[in-house]
């Protein structure tokens, strides 16, 4: 949620941000007058309440027609209370619920654009060469005795598989090896719920624009995460902090359910685009002023986990009109996949600046301080994903795959070898 006080005072500022999403700025003005008709009608109900008590005391010092007229003010005023306060809670449901649907702030430096408006800030690695026609992830995976697809589809349709022998080995690896490097920067690690409140999953900025993607049991009013920054999100919602606890950084390791909406005919071959993935995800509440240091922080981690599996990859900023909701500033990581010859999105980091800590309440204070909203921020530590760039970039002619060495300890071999 936006603050309002910054609505007041810097109007074009969110109506930059409006336009650079490609979303309507006329929404600001409409947010505007909402606003001063509440704060109006606010004022009104108090100025009657103020007068409502006077008489009130009036009445039982006073007598005859003075207290005949003090008790039919007073019933006029009650009358005049109840309707002020009536309109101002209606003003105030109206803003808060135009408030809830409009995205976060961007970022001043996020590029202007779409989803092809982003902008490359570095490459990192070499792309491999073969002597050998490479195979894709599926047929490497197949080959490997780790993915099946075909029994995915059986048993769950669509978009499901099964990671089998070396491909689970690989998976739980990975994801053990990011949630040990997580742990030794400081970070606690979870296992988070994967079904969550409407009120939770609201709160993190997840039904929005996005809601389709979003699956809902409905006999139960419950959601299904597309990550677990949403319940780590909501874990201190209308909470104060203590601010000399700040930065709390929390590991969040959890299934994760997407139901693609609008995907179909994209990435249906293997296990890029899927219903349902595995993920480590960072997540950090600190003070607003540290927000962009820790943005940075993330990134930092995210380099350093695909520099373990040994990947050559790029990271770009995000334009701001393929930026979440939430978000008001994302880099990604993006692998190199050998057999599609592009770039494969396995990290993204946001800086949700305070957004997702005002519609949750979570806050904190230093001292006797007035409490103010946290700032929140996520980043992928690793995922399913991954194991379609590490199938493809370390491969072998034979159709073995070489584990890049830091996650040897982790999976248990140095080399996946076909099955007969």
């Amino acid at each position: 949620m936006i603050d309002l006080r910054t609505l007041r005072e810097d109007p074009d500022r969110l109506r930059a941000s409006q336009r650079a999403r490609g979303e309507d700025d006329s929404v600001v003005d409409t947010l505007l007058d909402l606003d001063e008709r509440r704060r109006s009608a606010l004022t009104g109900y108090e100025s009657l309440r103020a007068e409502q008590k006077s008489i009130g005391k009036s009445v039982s010092t006073s007598s005859g027609d003075e207290r005949a007229a003090h008790l039919a003010r007073a019933k006029e005023l009650a009358a005049g209370v109840k309707g002020a306060e009536a309109e101002a809670e209606k003003l105030a449901k109206e803003l808060d619920g135009l408030l809830m649907g409009v995205p976060n702030v961007i970022d001043e430096g996020a590029p202007v654009g779409g989803e092809d408006d982003y902008v490359v800030l570095e490459e990192v690695g070499e792309k491999p060469r073969f002597d050998f026609t490479p195979r894709d992830h599926l047929e490497l995976g197949e080959m490997l005795g780790a993915i099946d697809t075909e029994r995915g589809a059986k048993v769950s349709g669509a978009r499901f598989f099964f990671l089998t022998g070396a491909g689970a080995r690989l998976q739980l690896g990975l994801l053990n090896m990011a949630m040990q490097q997580a742990i030794e920067a400081g970070f606690s690690p979870m296992i988070t719920p994967v079904l969550l409140k409407p009120e939770a999953m609201a709160g993190t900025g997840f039904l929005g624009a996005h809601a389709s993607e979003v699956y809902r049991l409905e006999a139960d009013d419950l959601y299904l995460v597309g990550t677990s920054e949403a319940p780590m999100a909501a874990y201190h919602a209308d909470e104060i902090l203590d601010g000399k606890s700040l930065p709390i950084r929390y590991a969040g390791w959890s299934s994760c359910f997407r139901r693609e909406a609008g995907s179909y005919g994209k990435d249906t071959r293997g296990i890029i685009r899927v219903h349902q993935f595995d993920k480590v995800e960072m997540f950090s509440y600190c003070r607003p002023e540290d927000a962009r240091e820790e943005h940075a922080r993330l990134l930092e981690w995210e380099k350093e986990m695909l520099a373990k599996v040994e990947l050559p990859y790029r990271v770009i900023d995000t334009a701001a009109g393929d930026l979440g909701s939430s978000a008001a500033r994302k880099f990604d990581c993006e692998a190199w996949l050998p057999t599609q010859n592009r770039y494969l999105e396995l990290t993204s980091t946001s800086n949700c600046t305070e957004f997702q800590a005002r519609r949750l309440a979570v806050r904190y204070r230093d001292t006797d301080e007035k409490p103010r909203h946290v700032a929140t921020l996520n980043g992928t530590l690793a995922t399913t994903r991954w194991i379609v760039a590490i199938l493809e970039n370390h491969q072998q002619a034979d159709g073995s795959v070489v584990v890049p060495k830091a996650l040897r300890p982790f999976v248990g071999l140095d080399v996946l070898e076909p099955v007969k």
